[in-house]
């Protein structure tokens, strides 16, 4: 499956997230938690992108009820210094 501008995903398809039953479960806690303003949750996450020789990981920060990215950093390295640097001065 592409999209419009031809760009397709190398991910793998199936079983990407394989739970193991030693782990303990957290719950989520912003289930009952209704999200009605902007500032109320943010969210954050990380993920890399593939390049020819190794990896950029990038981490964001977004607004859980507009959906609108705060901040972001990049960074070759996966060190705790470019994920708080994203959360700006």
């Amino acid at each position: 499956m592409g999209s419009t501008i031809g760009l397709v995903s190398i991910a793998p398809r199936k079983r990407t997230t394989v739970r193991n039953k030693q782990h303990k479960v957290y719950p989520y806690l912003l289930r009952l938690l209704d999200i009605t303003i902007i500032n109320q949750v943010w969210c954050s996450d990380i993920t890399y992108i593939r390049m020819r020789h190794g990896f950029v990981y990038l981490t964001a920060v977004m607004d859980w009820y507009s959906r609108y990215v705060l901040s972001w950093e990049v960074s070759v390295t996966m060190d705790d210094g470019f994920c708080v640097s994203s959360l700006g001065d």
